[in-house]
């Protein structure tokens, strides 16, 4: 092994010596010669395959391109997250398919009913009252719980029971949930003889319990019972009820806490989706019910109320529920009557099985028809519901009020009423649609009230409903008879006897009559022909109860789809069937409506509209709008004339649509559609056409329009128009009517069974007069005035969707999709619709500041037609639609006041257009930038506005492909438009909002997105051709460079320099502003925005700076154009450029390095530490699947793109318009695992940053190439490496890193000389990069690497026969690397440095040359320093150590200036880390002093410090850094002192920190000394700002010295700390002094150290030896580890007192400490006062403190020991100082005086002064050694009288009259202790005052002293 040390080494191994012999031990690091043998038996890494090799720079190219693009991402979009959904305007929501309205659903399951007795058959039936609107909101449920026994007795009565009466559960909905709900029970019971009272008592008095005391009386109940059930069975009579307040259950079963605001969001179908839908007057909120969501409940009902017969009106019943909810409800003290009901209350399933309608249909799914049943309630809501109907209901409900018979003679007592529903007059016709109740037939022809025994005038409550026919005559009647039922059977009494007639005819002037009604009732059956007249009528011979008053109220409602019940509506629908039908003359109330005046009357209907009631329009609106639109499609024909309708319904449809919108505001998508009128437009209008013919649809619509052909379940009532008809704007057409073509004479024929051939209709057929919608539309509107025109601005998009489907089925019915564009639709259309365009738009721009609202309505709403436009009419014409749109807006935008609302607008409009499927067609991708040939539809580009965009001089080559110029705008007309508003929006000097930059950059980005999830744009070619559609993108952003947010976090140099000098700058003027200064100047909101000066805002402007995600947006959009766009195109478009603008784009690269980032790691720990414990596991999988080969990569993101996660807008949705339901992926979460997701982003995350620094790496090549070629520009290359090392600098992947390293190789083989020759920080900074990532995890990275190190050394030792740079360079690196990275692994550099060795031996080339051997030494040297940094890594928790070693190493580098520095630095780093700020700055001073040294060598600079002796006078410690003698090191040597901080500006810049770290330290004296090393050189350089700033600083810190008088600075507190036992390795048996921050107490810093080595050896192992005696190694167990741990304090001689005046003085520049030990000579700590001795020890340190590190050796120790009387001297010398003190203390303080002197005179004070006087002055001493101490003690004494006297007067001066007598006691104290001290003090020694021999002056006190 010797023999490799050559003399080539010998500078390495005499360092190596020199380091070894400053080390503190030798042995623990083993000999340099064992680590050279570790590493040559180490392993190296797999070589790369010809690196070796000499290749052709083109061939390598060529090999490195194709590898750069295997496996690459095709979409870089795909990874990035998908676009802002609030941005989103293009994106409109699919209208809800029209549906039935259902509130909240509750399901209410009745599962058992027990009385106390069983007796007979009881029924229930349930229903929902809101107590606060008064009005009962559920038809009425029936339910039967009767055992199988009960109902046995009524089988006489209900031979067959129906199925669907047997269901014993229902739904109930509740659209208006509020806290007054109740569910009402109401129980019968079969009738018997007696009133309730009687009825209800033995349930109230009997229990089954006591069955054989009242046996006998059961037995006779039952019979009763029996026998009524066989003779009354068919009526019924009120029994008992009782109320649910429904919000107690919600509420109290502990639903969801309904204070949280997430309750609602149940499952789906909860209120929360259902509020959308608009019940705008909604009381959820202030009642937080919510019936949708919570526990299910089972309650047991058991009290229930008994009927009252005068009480049993639905008044009455909202008064007792009303009652119910006070605390002393008036029911409570009623006796109940008891029972057991059991019911279950949940939310309803979204589906439940074997549900039946309210018509009794079956609900799917519906399994089994045998199956029980559940009903589903049909709803009376509490207020308006606005649903329009879709499915046919026709129900009838009769609810029988009162009656009054008191005036009937005769035996009417026992009344039932009989409610039939009649179709004619014959009792037969009464016809079986009553529903039947329970237990009984589905259907019945009668129904009967309950019976309230012997009562002459009843209340009745009962509900009977009807299921109506559709076609009702005037024949169909409701027919009431009145019965009185004989309860007793008597002989010869008939069972019923009919006492009363009365009827409600149901059809007048064909209208449906419900409401209330009183009717008189008559005494005999009414005549024949009664049913079509009223009640009202007096007939002739009619006999009538009461005089023929009304006495019988009775109120009818129908649940119809049929029967509109709104005179207007009624009239305007009869009247358009009188012209189907063609009937007149035709009867409507008392008008006849006859040819002659059925236009004014039908005009009139339309207007009358507008007085309907809205709830019932919008329930017919379906029907409304589709009779409005078949009047203005075909106009009728009336007596042969045509009559023009089509004003008058356009009008009423614009009303209606407003009235509609207007009130239902809650009911709107986000453009303020409404969605009944959205989904009305999308899936029921249709253009009016001849009904088909049985069997075959009118036309085949493309799959998409599957939905639109028919109005869904329209009733057959409402037919829409039967025929076609005749046009009616042109009035010219007009003829009369002609015979109607073969074609409909067929489909009429067809028809026969239905209509004759030869009935007439007012809308005959006439294929040429037919006029059509959109033409229509499109003329009515252009003519509208006032009112009708504001309304129809309004609601534009209803009239806009209108015409465009109206256009799409009119070409798809009239064949007309294969014409021509141009000859599809008439000129004069054509012409409407651009005056209509042109008006709409100079609405927006004059109203955009009046009505915000509307303008943006109407903006969004004039987009998109003409997006759905640029797919129907010809694209040319749109095209100038749109300009004509633009003119309008930008001559507004000069004016207004507030130009970037109309900004806005515009932006919006735009996205919005170019939101259209065929968008990318549209822009004519693949056509040069010739000017277009003539009639191209897109010419029609904004040529006079070209001033407005660009200044640019035309150019015919390629740069005007990538410029706004006006052939790219003549070209590319939409992406022209978007692109052009992008860059006015984000100039600078525009009025660019934030809100617009985000608007603007999100269009771009969400349709390039659009582009890379479509299918169609997979080629790489069609995507180039696509990218050149955005090509002007990147000029824009470079533009936009100084605007964005900067990434580059604490990176100084953005390598902006080079842009900055281009530009003219002066390099140093730009950098003397000081950044948040300009920042501040220019009203930027962020101090530190920019940390360049390139990008600094001229002042006085507002700059507006992107924000980070706007940023990081458009950076991603920048990258996809550069990633897309065709290379060859690139090219030539760099070879154009300026060095300035390359060095831009540079720039731009660099910034997007550093945006996209791999930071995936950190938000992956914060969401475990915040969620689950980290799994190591999982994060090694991660790591590989983010580092690993591309295949695993691919892999990960191609399940990332599978179904769980839509992280891009996938999926095949070819619609209209992009990316309608794909939302981001995150929101799956709930599915997946919170880890799977992490993982999952993280590795999106990681593949992004991969792919974004690809393309940043394909640019650098494309750069480099052009420069390659010009030859020009070689400037740019020191930034083309800047860019790729900040690329290598960041988290990259393995994937990425490959691709990194070869080009960075190609790079330095192509031009060698930008690193070797001229800058230094280049070279550097790469090997820092390169040995980084030589200590990679990963072994390809390290391969690479390695490789590309290897390569850098041996092109320099080509070029200089030597490669002293780079060694320099990678040692200096190492070094940093070490002393900086946390996660850095020696292992894995120890491998990379053994394959440098290996390449080393297998370059055949240079095998001769001393090359080889170079290379071992340098990797030899490497090694070394890593094996320090081993030892490092051992001791990274112990903070002195580590500094330790980090000083030995830097000690190691003393004849390496470079490299001391930066071990200096990292020291410095540390210490700042840990808050030891006068630390940190020595470190700084030493490396000044290190450069001022070298400094000095190299030139005489009169300013300049000579030297380290020139920073004497600020540590004592920095002459070590004088400089090693010149034979060994001069600094002129290549690559020695060649660091940045090896100059005047790095000398300025260490003594700045130096100066702050002082000032953060809070040691202000110090500051002054660096500034008297700073001064002079600002002196000579005539920089006055720097002086003044330096005065400044001084002035503040002698104001603070100043304001500071006394200790409130804190230094430091010292303590001794001693090792021993061989556990501590280099530290056994070393004394330190530790320097702790101020106030630290002993038992801390004991705790700390305790605690610490504890956890390193074992908690048994360590001990801390608790006195300050000197340690005996000999009695210490040798297995433990022993601490001893003194407080020590600086110790200072006498002479040295004369100069440490000020507190700073006296905890600065400290060398020794001292430590007292009390112990007396038998071994006791403590003792009595003659035998109390003291130990001092003093402590000399090797160097002073404050130090580079925070503990120093001790260098010596000297011991003084104090005999007793010494002792006593120095205790008396303290208490007397401390009386001068406190008497002489400015400003007074009486409490401390009050405080010493009781501490001194007080006679309770034990061993006190008197105490001493007596012990050690009562005899002179034997040892005539003692008496000077003896003399010395009693002048001690005679002084201390003198001060207490002196404090007593202070004393007394200060009292005040409460505490005189304290201060006389004090005074007598004193006195006596002055006598008592009297004689002692006096007594003199004789022997003292006579000569003496001269030995004697020796001190008595013994010495000892330790070196």
């Amino acid at each position: 092994i010797v023999p490799t040390l050559t003399t080539a080494s010998l500078l390495w191994s005499q360092d190596d010596i020199k380091r070894r012999s400053a080390s503190l031990d030798d042995t623990p690091r083993g000999s340099w010669a064992s680590s050279i043998f570790d590493l040559k038996n180490s392993s190296p890494d797999v070589l790369l395959p010809a690196v070796l090799e000499r290749a052709a720079a083109e061939d390598l190219d060529r090999r490195n391109t194709e590898a750069r693009l295997q496996g690459r991402h095709p979409d870089l979009l795909g990874l990035y997250p998908p676009p802002d959904e609030d941005e989103a305007v293009e994106r409109c929501s699919l209208p809800e398919v029209p549906k039935e309205h259902c509130g909240q659903r509750i399901m209410v399951k009745c599962l058992s009913l027990k009385f106390e007795i069983e007796i007979e058959p009881i029924f229930g039936t349930l229903a929902l009252y809101d107590v606060k609107e008064k009005k009962k909101i559920s038809e009425d449920f029936h339910f039967d719980l009767n055992s199988d026994q009960m109902k046995g007795l009524l089988k006489v009565h209900t031979p067959n029971t129906a199925i669907s009466t047997m269901a014993r559960s229902a739904i109930f909905s509740i659209t208006y949930p509020s806290a007054d709900i109740f569910l009402v029970i109401k129980l019968e019971k079969v009738l018997q003889q007696g009133d309730i009272g009687e009825c209800c008592e033995p349930y109230m008095v009997m229990k089954e319990s006591d069955s054989a005391k009242h046996k006998e009386k059961l037995e006779k109940l039952r019979s009763q019972a029996e026998q009524s059930c066989t003779r009354l069975g068919r009526f019924r009579m009120p029994f008992a009820w009782t109320a649910i307040h429904l919000l107690n259950i919600v509420s109290s079963v502990g639903g969801l806490d309904r204070t949280d605001p997430d309750s609602d969001s149940g499952k789906p179908g909860t209120w929360n989706e259902r509020k959308k839908k608009g019940f705008e007057r909604m009381s959820v909120g202030e009642d937080m019910c919510n019936f949708a969501t919570f526990r299910p409940a089972t309650l047991t009902v058991t009290n229930f109320f008994k009927q009252e017969g005068d009480r049993l009106s639905d008044e009455d019943l909202y008064k007792f529920l009303a009652d119910m909810r006070r605390p002393s409800s008036v029911l409570r003290r009623l006796r109940p009557v008891t029972a057991q009901l059991k019911i279950d209350i949940s939310p309803a399933p979204d589906s439940p099985h074997y549900c039946l309608s309210p018509e009794l249909l079956h609900v799917k799914p519906y399994p089994d028809p045998r199956v029980r049943p559940t009903k589903d309630v049909l709803e009376f809501p509490a207020r308006y519901v606005y649903t329009p109907h879709t499915t046919y209901r026709n129900l009838l409900y009769v609810y029988p009020q009162s009656l009054n018979f008191n005036s009937r003679q005769g035996s009417v007592r026992n009344i039932a009423v009989k409610v039939q529903f009649m179709a004619g007059e014959d009792p037969s016709l009464a016809m079986p649609v009553i529903f039947g109740k329970s237990s009984c037939a589905e259907f019945m022809k009668e129904a009967y009230t309950p019976i309230i025994y012997h009562n002459k005038s009843p209340e009745f409550y009962e509900e009977t409903k009807m299921k109506i026919p559709a076609n009702l005559t005037d024949n169909h009647h409701l027919l009431f008879t009145f019965y009185h039922i004989s309860c007793q059977p008597k002989q010869n009494t008939p069972l019923e006897t009919p006492v009363g007639y009365t009827w409600i005819p149901l059809m007048q002037h064909g209208r449906l009559r419900t409401g209330s009604f009183s009717l008189p009732v008559s005494v005999e059956k009414p005549p024949p022909s009664y049913s079509v007249l009223t009640p009202d009528v007096q007939l002739p011979g009619m006999k009538w109860v009461d005089n023929h008053k009304g006495v019988f109220n009775v109120v009818v409602t129908a649940a119809s789809s049929v029967h509109t019940q709104d005179p207007h509506l009624d009239k305007f629908f009869t009247l358009v069937y009188v012209l189907e039908e063609y009937s007149f003359p035709f009867r409507l109330k008392d008008v006849i409506i006859t040819e002659a005046n059925m236009e004014g009357e039908l005009k009139a209907s339309m207007a009358a509209l507008r007085g309907a009631l809205l709830d019932t329009c919008v329930r017919f609106l379906h029907q409304l709008l589709s009779k409005l639109i078949l009047l203005i499609v075909y106009p009728p024909v009336i007596a042969g004339q045509i009559v023009n309708l089509g004003r008058a319904a356009f009008e009423a449809m614009t009303l209606l649509v407003n009235q509609i919108h207007k009130n239902l505001e809650g009911n709107q998508d986000q453009h303020g559609r409404n969605n009944l009128l959205a989904s009305y437009i999308h899936y029921c209008f249709h253009l009016p056409t001849v009904e088909p013919t049985a069997g075959t649809p009118p036309y085949e619509l493309p799959i998409q329009y599957a939905t639109l052909s028919r109005a869904s379940g329209r009733p057959s009532s409402l037919h829409l128009s039967r025929s076609k008809s005749i046009s009616n704007s042109n009035p010219d057409l007009a003829t009369s009517p002609a015979t109607p073509d073969q074609e409909v004479q067929r489909i009429i024929g067809s028809k026969a069974s239905e209509r004759s051939c030869n009935r007439m209709s007012a809308f005959l057929d006439s294929a040429t007069l037919c006029s059509l919608l959109h033409e229509e539309l499109a003329l009515q509107w252009v003519v509208s005035t006032s009112a009708v025109r504001e309304a129809s601005l309004q609601q534009a998009w209803f009239f806009f969707q209108l015409m465009t489907k109206s256009m799409a089925h009119h070409l798809f019915m009239s064949s007309r999709l294969d014409l021509p564009r141009r000859q599809r639709f008439p000129d004069r259309f054509v012409d409407d619709i651009a005056a209509l365009v042109g008006a709409i738009s100079s609405d927006i721009g004059n109203r955009h500041q009046k009505d915000v609202e509307l303008v943006e309505r109407l903006n969004t709403s004039l987009a998109f037609f003409l997006n759905e436009l640029l797919s129907l009419m010809d694209r040319g014409f749109v095209f100038n639609l749109i300009r004509s749109y633009y003119k309008q807006i930008s001559s507004k935008l000069h004016t207004a006041q507030n130009p970037s609302s109309l900004s806005a607008l515009r932006m919006d409009f735009t996205r919005i257009v170019c939101s259209h499927e065929h968008y990318v067609t549209l822009n004519l991708p693949c056509a040069t930038l010739s000017p277009p040939a003539s009639p191209s539809p897109s010419t029609s580009s904004t040529t006079s506005q070209s001033s407005a965009f660009s200044s640019m001089v035309q150019d015919p080559g390629v740069a005007s492909m990538f410029e706004l110029s006006v052939p790219f705008r003549h070209q590319h007309f939409l992406s022209g438009l978007l692109l052009s508003e992008l860059s006015l929006i984000l100039d600078p000097d525009g009025e660019g909002v934030f809100f617009l930059h985000k608007k603007a950059i999100s269009a771009v980005h969400s349709l390039l997105c659009s582009h890379d999830a479509d299918p169609r744009y997979t080629d790489p070619q069609v995507r180039a051709h696509i990218a050149q559609l955005y090509l002007p993108l990147i000029l824009i952003v470079m533009e936009t460079l100084p605007q964005l947010h900067d990434f580059t976090d604490n990176s100084p140099s953005r390598g902006r320099l080079a842009s900055t000098l281009a530009d003219g700058g002066d390099p140093d003027n730009g950098s003397t502003i000081n950044q948040s200064v300009a920042m501040a100047i220019a009203g930027s909101p962020l101090p530190h925005a920019k940390t360049n000066a390139f990008a600094l805002p001229t002042a006085g402007r507002q700059s507006s700076s992107l924000s980070a995600e706007c940023s990081r947006t458009l950076l991603v959009c920048f990258l996809w154009v550069l990633k897309n766009a065709d290379a060859g195109l690139l090219e030539q478009w760099v070879s154009d450029l300026s060095v300035m603008q390359i060095n831009r784009l540079l720039d731009l690269l660099h910034l997007s390095v550093s945006c996209f980032e791999y930071r995936g790691k950190k938000a992956l720990e914060r969401i475990n530490s915040l969620t689950f414990k980290k799994s190591q596991d999982m994060k090694a999988r991660l790591e590989e699947a983010i580092l690993g080969t591309i295949g695993a990569r691919q892999e990960m993101v191609r399940r990332c793109r599978g179904c769980l996660f839509k992280r891009s807008p996938y999926g095949s949705q070819e619609n209209v318009r992009w990316r309608k339901n794909v939302t981001h992926w995150r929101q799956n979460a709930d599915r997946v695992d919170k880890y799977a997701e992490v993982e999952q982003e993280s590795v999106v995350d990681g593949n992004l940053a991969t792919e974004a620094s690809l393309v940043v790496l394909d640019t650098l090549e494309i750069v480099v190439k052009t420069v390659v070629e010009s030859e020009l520009k070689e400037s740019v290359l020191g930034g083309v490496l800047r860019v790729l090392l900040h690329s290598m600098a960041g988290n990259q992947s393995a994937v990425f890193l490959q691709h990194c390293f070869t080009t960075q190789r190609a790079l330095v083989f192509k031009f060698p000389e930008m690193l070797f020759e001229e800058d230094t920080e280049l070279c550097a900074d790469l090997c820092l990069r390169l040995l980084r990532h030589c200590s990679s995890s990963v072994g390809s990275v390290r391969s690479h690497a390695s490789a590309s190190l290897y390569l850098l050394m041996r092109q320099n030792f080509e070029i200089g026969n030597n490669f002293a740079r780079v060694k320099m360079q990678v040692t200096m690196s190492l070094s940093s690397l070490v002393g900086t990275s946390q996660s850095f692994n020696e292992d894995h550099l120890r491998r990379s440095l053994k394959t440098i060795l290996t390449y080393a031996e297998e370059d055949l080339e240079l095998r001769d040359s001393p090359f080889p051997e170079q290379v071992q030494d340098l990797v030899f040297n490497l090694h070394m320093i890593l094996t320090d940094t081993v030892k490092m890594k051992e001791h990274q928790h112990d903070p002195e150590m580590l500094i330790d070693l980090m000083y030995r190493i830097a000690k190691g580098y003393q004849n390496s200036p470079d490299l001391r520095l930066t071990w200096l630095q990292n020291m410095a780093g540390k210490h700042s880390e840990r808050g030891n700020h006068a630390e940190a700055a020595h470190c700084l001073v030493h490396s000044a002093a290190l450069v001022a040294e070298y400094l000095n060598m190299l030139e005489d600079c009169r300013y300049l410090p000579i030297g380290c002796v020139t920073f004497q006078n600020i540590s004592s410690n920095v002459l070590e850094e004088s400089a090693v003698s010149d034979d060994i090191l001069s600094p002129e040597e290549e690559g020695i002192c060649t660091g940045k901080y090896f100059s005047e500006s790095g000398l300025v810049g260490l003594l700045e920190q130096a100066a702050a770290s002082f000032n953060m330290a809070a040691m202000y004296e110090a500051i002054n000394e660096v500034y008297k090393i700073l001064l002079p050189v600002h002196e000579a350089n005539r920089d006055f700002k720097k002086l003044a700033a330096v005065h400044g600083k001084l002035q503040d810190a002698f104001n603070k010295v100043y304001n500071q008088v006394g200790p409130q600075r804190m230094f430091g507190t010292y303590f001794r700390v001693g090792f021993y036992g061989c556990r501590f390795g280099d530290l056994d048996e070393q004394e330190f002094v530790y320097k702790e921050p101020s106030i630290t107490k002993l038992a801390e810093i004991s705790h700390r150290l305790e605690e610490f080595y504890c956890e390193r050896f074992g908690d048994d192992v360590v001990e801390i030896i608790k006195d300050s005696s000197p340690v005996d190694k000999n009695k210490l167990d040798p297995n433990k580890a022993y601490l001893q741990i003194t407080y020590v304090e600086p110790f200072f001689d006498t002479y040295e007192l004369k100069e440490r005046i000020t507190y700073f003085d006296k905890n600065y520049n400290l060398r020794t400490f001292m430590y007292c030990t009390p112990f007396t000579l038998d071994g006791r700590a403590h003792g009595d006062l003659h035998e109390q001795y003291k130990r001092k020890t003093i402590l000399t340190m090797l160097h002073a403190f404050p130090y580079v590190k925070t503990r120093v050796n001790v260098l010596q120790k000297e011991e003084i020991i104090l005999v007793p009387m010494e002792v006593a001297i120095e205790d008396m010398q303290k208490k007397t100082q401390e009386l001068a003190f406190a008497t002489h203390q400015e400003p007074s303080d009486s409490k401390m005086l009050q405080m010493v002197l009781q501490g001194s005179v007080g006679t309770t004070v034990n061993q006190g002064p008197l105490e001493v006087a007596q012990v050690f002055l009562s005899d002179i001493p034997d040892d005539p050694k003692l008496f000077r101490h003896h003399n010395k003690l009693r002048l001690c004494f005679k002084d201390f009288t003198k001060r207490c006297e002196d404090a007593l007067r202070k004393n007394k001066t200060l009292i005040g009259p409460d505490q005189k007598e304290y201060h006389r006691e004090l005074e007598r104290n004193y006195n006596k202790l002055k006598e008592a001290l009297g004689p002692l003090i006096n007594r003199k020694i004789p022997q003292l005052y006579r000569p003496l021999a001269v030995n004697s002056y020796n001190r008595s006190s013994l010495r000892r002293v330790d070196c």
